[in-house]
């Protein structure tokens, strides 16, 4: 922070909610009125252009004072870019102002009326020509191109890298920048009649006048309105320099033409060169720079600038001297000096936000002088009490690890959701009706309350399948506060459900035990008890619009609800429905010790039918998305020959390549309709799966009546995600999770958790060949909760990890799971966990007893198949060796007997030895004794080829059963298998 700060000399706030930026001030006596003082000139991106003559504000005048400074205040309604004063009419010398829109470049003169009464002078702004431009336009320079002395021309860079250069009013030719990505800072320097832009190569570079006149004209295919010439040279800069770094702004001083520099304002450095482009220095900088302006200097040889900093600061340099730094109230975008009548050499600077301040630098401090701090004496007993409930909250700190930071107590932005107590009437449902069973709506009022202004903030609804909404996305008016918050609100259940009969006899059944006696079911579900059949309020059935049934029954002589259906997965809303109205029953009544618990077996395995049904749906479509694949690289392949048949000068048959790209198109066809069933199938089956997962997480809080953090905690583990996608889906997600916890905080043994600990990385999160070890991580996962495991997101102790076990961190050391150990002992169930296991797997053996008698007879009628296909393939085998025992005697024959004595010569022992060892048949039998097995092998294996013919297997669920059935497309050229 700096010791001073600027004087404020004259202050303005410009409008509100507009945008500022480097080109959008200027100072210039923009009126012409000879007396060599200077105005302000600001324009905005909201299309405002504003014209002050600052002076001292008597303490007396107040906002009267602000009103006499600024002279004029236009809306052009185009966002103003950049503003310069220049020469800029050639029958003209006075100057005149040129703006510079999106697709426009406007020039306007500004004059100035004597007025008659005391409201004072009257100014106005005239256009003298405009040019609409063909390109959006970045920025743009002005000076004497060409070296045409007593007017100024106008040169303009698009944001697609072409610089279109205007003398006046007409338009002198266009040229594009070589290897252009994004537009850059341009600047003229007319001492060398050149143009100087930093490319996305960071990099300086300079292109003469002279160079840009005579090469080539813009493409036709770019600017079809401009003409085009024939002939000229490649575009190429003069020199260049290599900055490293993105430029903010350039600038060319000309105050003095013994000064020959060119001042680069990078984002970490401030560079200096010459015109030649050879660097005069370097400065590096320890701050983010955000303008800067060099002036003159009344040193020879050195120059002052001006630079602007996000710290809010204002420095001053000669050269890399820092001569005096000020504090301003803003971070300025745009700096200027200027001379008014009353004060010279006023620095005028510009936010982003719109503050406009004139002020010059002095000597007023900003002194910060500390609080004293009464002397008082020590209370021990006080600090050690403090730093106690310190060190508590430090702890509990520690153990949460949320990831998200905690919401303040008043937010600034407030989204509230507000649930209407009736349904619709008429409903405004998109289907009005399933299956005879109309379809209901409600509606939800939302309100936003903001405490400050947030730029057209979007409000985005999102409800779970099977629920839709009418409109999901609104975009409201500016609020002021960027924020991002949700709000949750629950939906009636009269809007998924009706009132029925209760069924008689169903599959799944669900005991929920309390501690109060049961309530009418009518008055704790109002909605539903006109219309019920039952007159005791002790039943209550409802029809889903699905058209599944649920039925909710409280017991005349205990203390207990029954919730049965003939699906496992709907029961999880009435359930729901039926702990939290409970809960609000007692609460208004008083009872602050009401408990809830389950009675009976967790349904795990009913639980796994529902993860085995999503999970062969999810492989259905993997396998229809690779069955695709292949089709469409097989349709290209067959266009791809097609097209060189047609393009080909001598005509040639089609060898039936038509009929194979209609058979592989409606094979396509097929299966994309076979793949949006699939689909639509697993879309229903993960709505399914979710219901069951919630009702698992619900039963087991209801169990061992865990709190409402590792409820939360436990909901998170078993539902990760709240859609499958192709990438990611909820099998691996879960097992992941799941898998966290056995090694974390339910791990067995302090031992196994530093193990965990200690391991680093985790398994890849793809699609598993089955489900087998999720079933049983669940089941291991409900064990250890049932005996008292506790969930936390961190371990329940800073376990200190072993030299050993740190020794097992390398890869491979360790298993995935700390328990891996014992598979042995969790495949076979320890007598706990058959308090919330519903029914143990059978053994096999007990499996193969339990198989009917045709079953066997048909396995071993299989068994005998394959035995008889062994024997047939050994015997193939001798027969083989046989022939080449007979081939290698053969060659041993014919072989010369000149060899053959020569080893009888050695000694007798040796050439019965050499007769008896084999040797190696010749290269030439070798290969052919390898074709002939290969042969064999093809024949044996029966492999043909189909080209278009392809086998669809698709998968339709009835219920929890599943039918299969096999679709055949096409036909075979060559009748294969």
């Amino acid at each position: 922070m700096s010791l001073f700060k600027a004087r404020d000399w004259w202050s303005s706030a410009l409008g509100e909610g507009e945008e500022f930026d480097q080109g959008c001030l200027c100072v210039g006596d923009v009126d012409n009125s000879g007396t060599g003082h200077d105005k302000v000139v600001v324009g905005s991106y909201m299309g405002m252009l504003r014209i002050f003559s600052p002076h001292t504000i008597k303490p007396n005048e107040g906002a009267q004072g602000l009103a006499e400074s600024q002279l004029l205040e236009v809306n052009l309604h185009n966002a103003i870019i950049q503003i310069e004063l220049g020469k800029f009419v050639s029958c003209s010398d006075l100057l005149h102002l040129a703006v510079l829109h999106p697709r426009k470049l406007s020039v306007y003169s500004v004059s100035g009326m004597a007025g008659n009464v005391e409201h004072g002078d009257q100014y106005q702004l005239k256009p003298v020509y405009e040019h609409n431009l063909q390109r959006t336009a970045c920025n743009m320079t002005y000076g004497t191109f060409g070296g045409v002395t007593g007017h100024h021309s106008l040169c303009i860079q698009s944001m697609d890298g072409m610089l279109m250069f205007f003398e006046q009013d007409s338009y002198s030719f266009g040229r594009f920048l070589p290897g252009f990505l994004l537009p850059g800072p341009l600047v003229y320097n007319p001492r060398t009649d050149s143009f100087l832009t930093v490319s996305s190569a960071r990099q300086l570079e300079s292109y003469k006048y002279e160079t840009l006149a005579v090469a080539t004209e813009a493409e036709n295919r770019q600017d079809a309105d401009l003409p085009v010439k024939t002939g000229g040279k490649r575009l190429t800069p003069d020199w260049t320099f290599v900055l490293g770094e993105q430029a903010l702004e350039l600038s060319v001083p000309s105050f003095s033409h013994a000064s020959s520099s060119i001042f680069v304002l990078g984002e970490r450095n401030l560079y200096c060169l010459r015109d030649n482009g050879q660097i005069r220095f370097m400065k590096k900088l320890e701050y983010n720079p955000s303008c800067f302006l060099p002036y003159a200097s009344l040193t020879d040889g050195t120059t002052n600038l001006l630079l602007g900093n996000h710290t809010n600061m204002l420095l001053v340099y000669q050269d890399v001297t820092l001569k005096w730094v000020a504090q301003l109230p803003f971070v300025p975008v745009a700096v200027r000096v200027a001379s008014f009548p009353e004060l010279k050499g006023v620095v005028v600077s510009l936010s982003s936000e719109g503050h406009l301040l004139c002020s010059y630098m002095g000597t007023d401090p900003s002194f910060f002088s500390t609080p004293k701090v009464d002397a008082r004496d020590v209370d021990y007993e006080q600090m050690e009490a403090e730093l106690k409930t310190l060190q508590k909250n430090i702890r509990e700190a520690s153990r949460t690890q949320d990831i998200l930071p905690k919401a303040d107590a008043q937010e600034d932005l407030t989204v509230t959701a507000v649930v209407s107590n009736s349904m619709d009437s008429p409903s405004r449902a998109l289907i009005q009706d399933i299956d005879g069973l109309p379809v209901p709506s409600v509606t939800v009022q939302l309100k936003l309350k903001s405490s400050g202004v947030v730029q057209a903030p979007r409000l985005n609804v999102l409800v779970q399948p099977p629920l839709s909404v009418t409109q999901n996305n609104f975009v409201l008016d500016t609020m002021r506060v960027p924020r991002v918050l949700q709000a949750r609100f629950s939906l009636p259940l009269a809007l998924v459900c009706v009132s029925t009969s209760p069924a008689k006899s169903t599959k799944f059944k669900i005991t929920v035990d309390t501690n109060q006696p049961p309530v009418d079911l009518r008055a704790m579900f109002p909605e539903f008890s006109d219309k019920s059949e039952e007159k005791d309020g002790n039943s209550l059935a409802f029809l889903f619009l699905s058209g599944q049934k649920v039925s909710l029954v409280a017991s005349k002589t205990s203390q207990r609800y029954r919730i049965q259906s003939d699906s496992f997965e709907d029961m999880w809303l009435i359930v729901k429905e039926l702990v939290h109205r409970c809960d609000q029953h007692f609460s208004k009544l008083g009872f602050k010790d009401f408990r809830k618990s389950v009675s009976g077996p967790i349904p795990l395995q009913d639980y796994f039918l529902a993860i085995d049904h999503h999970f062969q749906l999810r492989v259905s479509a993997k396998q229809f998305q690779d069955l695709l694949s292949e089709r469409a690289i097989q349709f290209r392949a067959i266009q791809r020959r097609l097209l060189t048949r047609f393009k080909d000068k001598t005509p040639a048959p089609l060898q039936n390549l038509d009929t194979l790209l209609d058979a592989t198109y409606n094979q396509m066809m097929s299966l994309a309709e076979a793949a949006e069933d699939n689909q639509s199938q697993l879309d229903q089956a993960f709505a399914q799966l979710r219901s069951g997962t919630h009702l698992l997480v619900l039963l087991l809080s209801l169990w061992q009546g865990l709190p409402p953090d590792q409820t939360a905690l436990l909901e998170a583990t078993l539902l990760p995600l709240l859609q499958d996608t192709p990438q990611l889906g909820w099998e691996e997600s879960c097992d992941a999770a799941v898998t966290h916890l056995l090694r974390t905080c339910l791990s067995r043994s302090p031992k196994d958790q530093a193990i965990s600990l200690a391991q680093t990385g985790g398994p890849v999160l793809e699609l598993p060949k089955d489900t087998a070890r999720l079933k049983k991580h669940i089941t291991l996962l409900c064990e250890r909760i049932g005996k008292g495991g506790r969930l936390s997101l961190c371990s329940e102790a800073n376990v200190q990890v072993p030299a050993q076990i740190q020794n097992l961190a390398a890869p491979g050391g360790v298993e995935s799971i700390a328990e891996a150990a014992g598979d042995g002992e969790e495949a076979g169930l320890q007598p706990d966990a058959a308090k919330f296991i519903k029914k143990r797997e059978p053994s096999k053996k007990a499996k193969k007893d339990k198989e009917p008698k045709d079953k066997r007879e048909d396995t071993s009628a299989a068994d005998e198949v394959k035995r008889e296909r062994k024997e047939s393939a050994s015997k193939e085998k001798k027969k083989e060796s046989k022939e080449e025992a007979k081939r290698d005697s053969k060659e041993k024959r014919i072989r010369p007997r000149r060899r053959r004595t020569r080893t009888r010569r050695a000694g007798k022992g040796k050439s019965r030895e050499t007769r008896k060892r084999p040797r190696s048949p010749p290269p030439k039998s070798r290969r052919r004794r390898s074709q002939r097995r290969e042969r064999d092998e093809e024949r044996r294996r029966g492999i043909s080829f189909l080209p278009f013919c392809i086998c669809i297997r698709t998968l339709t669920h009835e219920g929890r059963g599943a039918e299969s059935s096999s679709l055949r497309l096409g036909g075979s050229a060559h009748g294969g298998q």
